[in-house]
Protein backbone atom coordinates (compact mmCIF):
# COMPACT_ATOMS: atom_id res chain seq x y z
CA UNK A 1 0.00 0.00 0.00
CA UNK A 2 1.30 3.70 -0.69
CA UNK A 3 2.11 5.59 2.11
CA UNK A 4 0.47 9.41 0.63
CA UNK A 5 -3.13 7.64 0.23
CA UNK A 6 -5.91 5.81 2.53
CA UNK A 7 -4.18 2.67 3.53
CA UNK A 8 -7.65 0.77 3.40
CA UNK A 9 -8.91 1.99 -0.33
CA UNK A 10 -4.91 1.42 -1.71
CA UNK A 11 -4.13 -1.52 0.24
CA UNK A 12 -3.52 -4.44 -2.67
CA UNK A 13 -5.34 -7.46 -0.86
CA UNK A 14 -5.29 -11.17 -1.45
CA UNK A 15 -6.85 -13.98 -0.54
CA UNK A 16 -4.92 -16.09 1.67
CA UNK A 17 -5.56 -19.41 3.36
CA UNK A 18 -6.62 -18.66 6.89
CA UNK A 19 -4.34 -20.68 9.85
CA UNK A 20 -7.64 -22.63 10.94
CA UNK A 21 -7.76 -23.54 6.67
CA UNK A 22 -4.34 -24.45 6.83
CA UNK A 23 -4.84 -27.08 10.53
CA UNK A 24 -7.29 -28.82 8.71
CA UNK A 25 -5.53 -29.66 5.59
CA UNK A 26 -2.51 -30.62 7.86
CA UNK A 27 -4.93 -32.84 10.11
CA UNK A 28 -6.00 -34.60 6.48
CA UNK A 29 -2.84 -35.03 5.28
CA UNK A 30 -1.06 -35.83 8.64
CA UNK A 31 -1.52 -39.76 8.64
CA UNK A 32 0.19 -39.75 5.58
CA UNK A 33 3.60 -38.80 7.00
CA UNK A 34 2.90 -40.70 10.45
CA UNK A 35 5.42 -43.93 11.51
CA UNK A 36 7.73 -45.10 13.54
CA UNK A 37 11.40 -43.44 14.09
CA UNK A 38 13.09 -46.80 13.30
CA UNK A 39 11.63 -47.03 10.07
CA UNK A 40 12.94 -45.63 6.91
CA UNK A 41 10.78 -43.33 4.57
CA UNK A 42 10.65 -43.93 0.40
CA UNK A 43 11.69 -41.06 -1.33
CA UNK A 44 8.74 -40.43 -2.56
CA UNK A 45 7.53 -40.05 0.81
CA UNK A 46 9.55 -37.54 1.34
CA UNK A 47 8.83 -35.58 -1.57
CA UNK A 48 5.52 -35.17 -1.07
CA UNK A 49 6.09 -33.92 2.67
CA UNK A 50 8.95 -31.55 1.26
CA UNK A 51 6.14 -30.35 -1.91
CA UNK A 52 3.76 -30.28 1.31
CA UNK A 53 6.08 -28.19 3.38
CA UNK A 54 7.24 -25.71 0.65
CA UNK A 55 3.64 -25.02 0.01
CA UNK A 56 3.51 -23.48 3.76
CA UNK A 57 4.23 -20.32 5.52
CA UNK A 58 6.54 -20.62 8.33
CA UNK A 59 4.46 -20.36 11.22
CA UNK A 60 1.89 -22.85 9.41
CA UNK A 61 4.89 -25.14 9.09
CA UNK A 62 5.43 -25.53 12.43
CA UNK A 63 2.02 -26.79 13.17
CA UNK A 64 2.87 -29.43 10.57
CA UNK A 65 6.09 -30.45 12.40
CA UNK A 66 4.37 -31.00 15.65
CA UNK A 67 2.14 -33.90 14.17
CA UNK A 68 4.58 -36.03 13.24
CA UNK A 69 7.20 -38.57 14.67
CA UNK A 70 9.55 -40.05 12.23
CA UNK A 71 12.43 -37.96 12.35
CA UNK A 72 15.39 -39.90 13.71
CA UNK A 73 16.91 -39.03 17.03
CA UNK A 74 20.55 -39.00 15.97
CA UNK A 75 21.22 -37.74 11.79
CA UNK A 76 24.68 -38.46 12.00
CA UNK A 77 24.78 -41.62 9.64
CA UNK A 78 23.60 -42.18 6.38
CA UNK A 79 23.60 -45.60 4.82
CA UNK A 80 20.69 -45.27 1.95
CA UNK A 81 19.40 -41.97 -0.26
CA UNK A 82 16.49 -42.14 2.40
CA UNK A 83 18.17 -41.98 5.11
CA UNK A 84 20.51 -38.91 3.25
CA UNK A 85 17.11 -37.08 3.03
CA UNK A 86 15.58 -38.29 6.01
CA UNK A 87 18.84 -36.46 7.25
CA UNK A 88 18.63 -33.44 5.42
CA UNK A 89 15.05 -32.61 6.57
CA UNK A 90 15.50 -33.31 10.05
CA UNK A 91 18.89 -30.95 10.37
CA UNK A 92 16.16 -28.39 8.95
CA UNK A 93 13.38 -29.36 11.76
CA UNK A 94 15.93 -29.00 14.17
CA UNK A 95 16.80 -25.25 12.96
CA UNK A 96 13.31 -24.41 12.93
CA UNK A 97 12.96 -25.69 16.69
CA UNK A 98 15.55 -23.79 17.58
CA UNK A 99 14.54 -20.59 15.99
CA UNK A 100 11.17 -20.84 18.36
CA UNK A 101 13.52 -21.72 21.36
CA UNK A 102 12.71 -25.70 21.19
CA UNK A 103 15.81 -26.83 20.33
CA UNK A 104 19.43 -26.91 22.72
CA UNK A 105 20.64 -23.37 23.41
CA UNK A 106 24.00 -22.56 24.70
CA UNK A 107 24.11 -19.85 27.66
CA UNK A 108 27.50 -18.28 28.97
CA UNK A 109 28.61 -15.52 31.29
CA UNK A 110 30.11 -12.39 29.81
CA UNK A 111 33.48 -12.83 30.68
CA UNK A 112 33.14 -16.25 29.20
CA UNK A 113 31.88 -14.43 26.02
CA UNK A 114 34.61 -12.00 26.25
CA UNK A 115 36.87 -14.79 25.57
CA UNK A 116 35.07 -16.55 22.66
CA UNK A 117 35.48 -15.80 19.13
CA UNK A 118 34.37 -17.80 15.71
CA UNK A 119 36.02 -17.26 12.59
CA UNK A 120 34.28 -18.53 9.26
CA UNK A 121 34.26 -17.60 5.51
CA UNK A 122 32.95 -18.26 2.50
CA UNK A 123 32.39 -21.72 1.17
CA UNK A 124 33.76 -23.21 -1.71
CA UNK A 125 29.94 -24.04 -2.74
CA UNK A 126 29.34 -20.22 -2.45
CA UNK A 127 32.59 -18.84 -4.36
CA UNK A 128 31.52 -21.55 -7.46
CA UNK A 129 27.96 -20.54 -7.75
CA UNK A 130 29.28 -16.60 -7.65
CA UNK A 131 27.64 -13.69 -6.39
CA UNK A 132 24.12 -12.96 -4.64
CA UNK A 133 21.75 -10.73 -5.45
CA UNK A 134 21.23 -8.84 -2.62
CA UNK A 135 16.74 -8.70 -2.10
CA UNK A 136 15.17 -5.68 0.07
CA UNK A 137 11.97 -6.06 1.49
CA UNK A 138 10.44 -3.39 3.04
CA UNK A 139 7.95 -4.19 4.50
CA UNK A 140 5.16 -3.63 7.87
CA UNK A 141 2.60 -5.87 10.08
CA UNK A 142 0.29 -2.81 10.03
CA UNK A 143 0.09 -3.59 6.20
CA UNK A 144 -2.70 -5.96 4.97
CA UNK A 145 -0.48 -7.01 1.86
CA UNK A 146 2.65 -7.03 3.56
CA UNK A 147 2.14 -10.65 4.93
CA UNK A 148 1.89 -12.32 1.52
CA UNK A 149 4.99 -10.71 0.89
CA UNK A 150 7.44 -12.11 3.85
CA UNK A 151 5.43 -15.70 2.62
CA UNK A 152 7.47 -14.76 -0.66
CA UNK A 153 10.73 -14.18 0.38
CA UNK A 154 10.64 -16.38 3.63
CA UNK A 155 10.44 -18.76 0.64
CA UNK A 156 12.94 -16.80 -1.64
CA UNK A 157 15.63 -17.17 1.14
CA UNK A 158 15.56 -20.94 1.89
CA UNK A 159 16.08 -21.37 -2.08
CA UNK A 160 12.12 -22.89 -2.94
CA UNK A 161 12.36 -21.23 -6.35
CA UNK A 162 15.49 -23.52 -7.33
CA UNK A 163 17.46 -20.35 -8.72
CA UNK A 164 20.94 -20.94 -9.96
CA UNK A 165 22.25 -18.24 -8.33
CA UNK A 166 22.66 -17.58 -4.60
CA UNK A 167 20.39 -14.81 -3.00
CA UNK A 168 20.95 -12.76 0.12
CA UNK A 169 17.19 -11.53 1.48
CA UNK A 170 16.70 -8.61 3.94
CA UNK A 171 13.39 -7.01 5.45
CA UNK A 172 13.31 -3.92 6.74
CA UNK A 173 9.79 -2.94 8.96
CA UNK A 174 8.96 0.61 8.27
CA UNK A 175 7.45 2.70 10.59
CA UNK A 176 4.86 4.78 8.73
CA UNK A 177 2.06 2.76 9.08
CA UNK A 178 2.13 2.27 13.33
CA UNK A 179 -1.03 4.86 13.52
CA UNK A 180 -3.38 1.88 11.79
CA UNK A 181 -3.84 0.18 14.84
CA UNK A 182 -0.92 -1.78 15.29
CA UNK A 183 2.81 -1.02 16.26
CA UNK A 184 5.51 -2.85 14.26
CA UNK A 185 7.48 -4.42 17.03
CA UNK A 186 10.51 -4.29 14.69
CA UNK A 187 9.57 -1.04 12.53
CA UNK A 188 12.27 1.70 12.71
CA UNK A 189 12.47 5.72 10.99
CA UNK A 190 15.85 4.36 9.88
CA UNK A 191 14.69 1.50 7.26
CA UNK A 192 11.71 4.55 6.36
CA UNK A 193 14.86 7.01 5.73
CA UNK A 194 16.49 3.56 3.72
CA UNK A 195 13.70 3.47 1.99
CA UNK A 196 12.87 6.76 0.75
CA UNK A 197 16.74 7.15 0.01
CA UNK A 198 15.61 4.76 -2.92
CA UNK A 199 12.15 5.92 -3.90
CA UNK A 200 14.13 9.24 -4.63
CA UNK A 201 17.47 7.18 -6.12
CA UNK A 202 14.88 5.14 -8.20
CA UNK A 203 12.67 8.39 -9.43
CA UNK A 204 9.34 6.57 -7.91
CA UNK A 205 6.47 9.07 -6.69
CA UNK A 206 5.48 7.48 -3.08
CA UNK A 207 6.48 5.03 -0.73
CA UNK A 208 4.49 1.78 -0.26
CA UNK A 209 4.45 -1.10 1.64
CA UNK A 210 5.17 -4.49 0.51
CA UNK A 211 8.14 -3.08 -2.03
CA UNK A 212 11.28 -5.23 -3.13
CA UNK A 213 14.55 -3.89 -4.34
CA UNK A 214 16.96 -5.63 -6.33
CA UNK A 215 20.64 -5.05 -6.14
CA UNK A 216 19.62 -1.55 -5.23
CA UNK A 217 19.21 -1.04 -8.87
CA UNK A 218 15.63 -1.85 -9.67
CA UNK A 219 12.12 -2.88 -7.73
CA UNK A 220 8.61 -4.45 -7.88
CA UNK A 221 5.21 -4.48 -6.03
CA UNK A 222 6.66 -7.32 -3.25
CA UNK A 223 3.39 -9.58 -2.97
CA UNK A 224 3.47 -11.22 -6.18
CA UNK A 225 5.56 -13.94 -7.67
CA UNK A 226 6.30 -13.94 -10.99
CA UNK A 227 7.49 -10.26 -10.87
CA UNK A 228 9.98 -11.05 -8.13
CA UNK A 229 11.60 -13.75 -9.66
CA UNK A 230 12.28 -11.52 -12.98
CA UNK A 231 13.04 -8.67 -11.22
CA UNK A 232 15.69 -11.04 -9.23
CA UNK A 233 16.65 -13.09 -12.72
CA UNK A 234 17.26 -10.06 -14.52
CA UNK A 235 19.30 -8.52 -11.73
CA UNK A 236 22.90 -7.15 -12.41
CA UNK A 237 25.14 -9.52 -10.54
CA UNK A 238 29.07 -9.30 -9.54
CA UNK A 239 32.25 -11.30 -7.68
CA UNK A 240 31.04 -12.71 -4.23
CA UNK A 241 32.72 -10.40 -1.85
CA UNK A 242 36.28 -12.34 -0.41
CA UNK A 243 35.49 -11.48 3.27
CA UNK A 244 36.44 -13.52 6.22
CA UNK A 245 34.36 -13.06 9.36
CA UNK A 246 35.55 -13.22 13.11
CA UNK A 247 32.74 -13.30 15.48
CA UNK A 248 33.19 -12.16 19.15
CA UNK A 249 31.01 -11.49 22.16
CA UNK A 250 32.50 -8.70 24.33
CA UNK A 251 30.09 -8.74 26.16
CA UNK A 252 26.60 -10.58 27.29
CA UNK A 253 24.81 -7.95 25.35
CA UNK A 254 27.32 -6.96 22.45
CA UNK A 255 28.22 -8.78 19.23
CA UNK A 256 31.66 -7.67 17.19
CA UNK A 257 31.93 -8.94 13.65
CA UNK A 258 35.55 -8.29 12.66
CA UNK A 259 36.06 -8.52 8.40
CA UNK A 260 38.93 -8.91 6.30
CA UNK A 261 39.07 -9.86 2.17
CA UNK A 262 38.86 -8.30 -0.96
CA UNK A 263 36.14 -6.88 -2.05
CA UNK A 264 36.57 -8.49 -5.98
CA UNK A 265 35.33 -5.53 -7.74
CA UNK A 266 36.99 -2.00 -8.89
CA UNK A 267 35.52 1.05 -6.81
CA UNK A 268 35.72 4.11 -8.82
CA UNK A 269 36.75 7.83 -7.20
CA UNK A 270 32.49 8.05 -6.47
CA UNK A 271 33.43 5.79 -3.47
CA UNK A 272 30.94 3.36 -2.06
CA UNK A 273 30.02 2.01 1.58
CA UNK A 274 30.35 -1.47 3.19
CA UNK A 275 27.79 -2.01 5.05
CA UNK A 276 26.96 -4.49 7.46
CA UNK A 277 23.51 -5.60 8.46
CA UNK A 278 22.39 -8.16 11.33
CA UNK A 279 19.35 -9.94 10.92
CA UNK A 280 16.92 -12.32 12.53
CA UNK A 281 15.01 -15.39 11.60
CA UNK A 282 11.79 -17.39 13.10
CA UNK A 283 10.49 -14.36 14.40
CA UNK A 284 6.25 -15.11 14.80
CA UNK A 285 3.83 -12.52 16.48
CA UNK A 286 0.02 -12.69 17.09
CA UNK A 287 -1.61 -9.34 15.91
CA UNK A 288 -3.85 -8.63 18.11
CA UNK A 289 -5.04 -5.64 16.13
CA UNK A 290 -4.51 -3.15 13.01
CA UNK A 291 -5.10 -4.21 9.71
CA UNK A 292 -3.81 -7.83 10.31
CA UNK A 293 -5.73 -7.91 13.53
CA UNK A 294 -5.95 -11.78 14.33
CA UNK A 295 -3.85 -12.98 11.86
CA UNK A 296 -0.42 -14.61 12.94
CA UNK A 297 2.22 -12.92 11.53
CA UNK A 298 6.01 -15.18 10.41
CA UNK A 299 8.82 -12.73 9.88
CA UNK A 300 12.51 -13.71 8.56
CA UNK A 301 15.31 -12.23 7.97
CA UNK A 302 14.52 -9.15 9.74
CA UNK A 303 17.31 -6.34 9.77
CA UNK A 304 17.69 -5.84 13.14
CA UNK A 305 20.87 -3.53 13.17
CA UNK A 306 22.31 -1.99 9.76
CA UNK A 307 26.30 -0.55 10.60
CA UNK A 308 28.77 0.74 8.25
CA UNK A 309 32.04 -1.20 8.51
CA UNK A 310 34.17 1.67 6.46
CA UNK A 311 34.19 3.87 3.09
CA UNK A 312 36.14 3.06 0.16
CA UNK A 313 37.72 5.01 -2.73
CA UNK A 314 39.94 4.32 -6.10
CA UNK A 315 40.89 0.96 -4.98
CA UNK A 316 41.51 -2.35 -6.88
CA UNK A 317 38.90 -5.26 -6.61
CA UNK A 318 42.14 -7.38 -5.09
CA UNK A 319 43.00 -4.84 -2.55
CA UNK A 320 42.16 -5.87 0.99
CA UNK A 321 39.79 -4.44 3.29
CA UNK A 322 39.33 -4.55 6.90
CA UNK A 323 37.18 -3.43 9.93
CA UNK A 324 34.86 -4.26 12.85
CA UNK A 325 31.42 -3.31 13.99
CA UNK A 326 29.73 -4.05 17.06
CA UNK A 327 25.89 -4.30 17.64
CA UNK A 328 23.84 -3.84 20.35
CA UNK A 329 22.15 -6.85 21.60
CA UNK A 330 18.54 -7.28 22.17
CA UNK A 331 17.33 -9.28 24.84
CA UNK A 332 15.96 -12.13 22.76
CA UNK A 333 19.27 -12.39 21.01
CA UNK A 334 19.81 -16.21 20.05
CA UNK A 335 22.68 -16.96 17.43
CA UNK A 336 21.27 -19.63 15.92
CA UNK A 337 18.27 -17.07 14.24
CA UNK A 338 20.81 -14.50 13.00
CA UNK A 339 22.90 -14.27 10.33
CA UNK A 340 24.95 -11.24 8.76
CA UNK A 341 25.23 -9.87 5.38
CA UNK A 342 27.70 -8.06 4.23
CA UNK A 343 27.03 -5.52 0.97
CA UNK A 344 29.02 -2.73 -0.83
CA UNK A 345 26.89 -0.02 -2.01
CA UNK A 346 27.96 2.94 -3.75
CA UNK A 347 26.53 6.74 -3.56
CA UNK A 348 23.58 5.91 -6.22
CA UNK A 349 22.62 3.30 -4.10
CA UNK A 350 23.19 0.31 -6.53
CA UNK A 351 25.09 -2.60 -4.37
CA UNK A 352 27.79 -4.61 -6.51
CA UNK A 353 28.56 -6.94 -4.33
CA UNK A 354 27.69 -9.41 -0.92
CA UNK A 355 28.60 -11.86 1.10
CA UNK A 356 25.91 -13.75 3.48
CA UNK A 357 27.37 -15.44 7.15
CA UNK A 358 25.37 -17.61 9.42
CA UNK A 359 26.45 -17.15 13.09
CA UNK A 360 27.37 -20.08 14.85
CA UNK A 361 25.50 -21.78 17.34
CA UNK A 362 28.35 -20.90 19.90
CA UNK A 363 28.95 -17.62 19.64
Amino acid sequence: MKANVSPTSSCRRRNEPKLSRTKKKINKIAPIFQFKASSTPSSSLLHQFQTYYNSLPLSHSLCLFFNFSFFPCNPTTTTTKGDSRRREITKMVRRLFACFGKGSTTTSSSSAAANHNVTVDTTAEEQQRGGAVLVELFTSQGCKTSPEAEMLVSRLGRGDFGLDFPVIVLAYHVDYWDYMGWKDPYGSSHWTVRQKAYVEALNLDTMFTPQIVAQGKAQCVGNEEDPMLSLIKTAPRFPSLGFQATFQRPTSDSLQVSLKGALRSKVDNNGANVMVALYENGLVINCPSGENKGRVLSNDFVVRKLEKLCTVKDISAKKTVSGTVNFTLWESFNSSKCGVAVFVQNTSHQVFGSQNFQLPDDI
